[in-house]
């Protein structure tokens, strides 16, 4: 289930190991060839492909990895050890089917347009969502079971949001005997399970707060509903969650069960309780950072835990580029203007934000200025690289989205 609303150098040899969608498979080699493909349909970048196979999720000593941790705990203590089986090592890429069809999502939903999605070819994508593996999961006879990977959307430039970020995914089957012996509905009796559940994961990852249940809109689940804790003086979304559509069983051949589904994201979680003020830090290498992470710090309700400490955050350079959009076609979107950004600058850029737009009547075109913020994480940029980048970026405005600079 979706959460609810997170460069290196590039070389065309680089294959990167994952596991595949069997529990301790042997590695699979993805190569650059295997995301990068001449279909017409592909929008993957190498940006992205760097990405693939970095697992921070299964890396311990990383805030995602210390977070999965804490939560796999919980599920330990309330339901038993091992009761949920846990796979971290789902194959990223996989069929439009199983990311959309499988889910019930739409054939118009917005989130199956190459403007949202990292397509592969036509009939293959990145995964967007852990949810790409529940039929599968269903299918192979798992009733109990957490999933936890990378996924991948193409999105804005901002210190909350990254095109690859890191889910978890809950599952739990009921068989008709669990809600007969109570005599008990069964979607009330999943849906009580189910907030009982995620009100105490809320408790353990934040301590005694104020909860609110919100209802919500997936296509996967009804009812279904979104947590949010009141934590620093706000609401916070924590995740999203419901009773599983019937279609889903059926079509895994349960259709006499019932179940209940959670997702959340890791990032939005560990940037919170770590107190880490940009997303992009969790893909540093730099001791500054890492060091400040160990496994098993994580304190329940995060009482006593250890906080991320700023080090020195270095000046940033800005950039605007102002331009007319295209007459005609749809080569200029936002996610389009990011990808350009994000393949020329990587984790260079820390923004990218419209700050001005007008239309010319006479010339019946519309113009946009967008502000380009780069700043490294890690040292101070120079004004000769970022003028290179920026040069770049606005030669890549050009030829890959037919604007007309201004």
């Amino acid at each position: 289930m979706p959460s609810t609303r997170v460069r290196f150098a590039t070389t065309s040899s680089r294959t990167v190991n994952v596991r595949a969608a069997v529990v301790n498979a042997e590695p699979v080699v993805v190569k650059r060839e295997d995301v990068i493909t001449s279909s017409p349909a592909n929008n993957v970048t190498d940006h992205i492909f760097e990405k693939i196979g970095y697992n921070l999720h299964k890396r311990a000593d990383h805030p995602l990895g210390i977070i999965k941790a804490a939560i796999a705990e919980y599920f330990d203590d309330k339901f038993g050890a091992g009761v949920f089986s846990q796979f971290d090592d789902q194959y990223p890429i996989v069929t439009a089917f199983a990311n959309f069809d499988s889910v019930l999502v739409p054939p118009d939903h917005v989130s199956r347009s190459p403007n949202d999605t990292y397509y592969v070819d036509s009939d293959t994508v990145l995964r967007c969502h852990t949810s790409a593996h529940q039929l599968e999961m269903l299918k192979g006879g798992a009733t109990k079971f957490l999933v936890t990977g990378d996924v991948y959307r193409r999105d804005s430039i901002d210190a909350t949001h990254f095109p690859v970020f890191h889910q978890m995914e809950g599952v739990r089957i009921f068989d008709a005997e669990e809600w007969e012996s109570t005599g008990v509905d069964p979607i009330v009796l999943a849906q009580g399970e189910l907030k009982d559940t995620l009100e105490g994961l809320a408790r353990h990852l934040f301590g005694e707060v104020e909860m609110r249940w919100v209802d919500a809109y997936f296509p996967f689940t009804e009812p279904s509903m979104e947590l949010e804790i009141f934590f620093k003086g706000e609401w916070l979304e924590v995740l999203g969650c419901g009773v599983m559509e019937m279609k889903i069983l059926e079509e895994a051949g349960l259709g006499d069960k019932r179940a209940w589904a959670f997702g959340l994201g890791l990032e939005r979680l560990a940037m919170v309780l770590f107190d880490v003020p940009d997303i992009r830090l969790f893909w540093s290498d730099d001791k500054r950072f890492t060091k400040q992470f160990k496994e098993g710090m994580f304190r329940a309700g995060g009482a006593g835990m250890t906080k991320f400490k700023s080090y020195s955050k270095y000046p940033p350079c800005l950039k605007d580029v102002s331009f007319w959009l295209p007459k005609e076609g749809n080569s200029f979107t936002e996610n389009n203007l990011c990808e350009v950004v994000r393949n020329v600058a990587g984790t260079l850029v820390e923004e990218v934000k419209l700050i001005d737009e007008f239309e010319n009547p006479k010339k019946g075109l519309t113009s946009n200025c967008f502000r380009i913020v780069y700043r490294s994480m890690e040292r101070s940029l120079t004004d000769e690289e970022i003028n290179a980048l920026q040069d770049q970026v606005r030669a890549d405005m050009v030829s890959k989205l037919g604007v007309e600079l201004r």
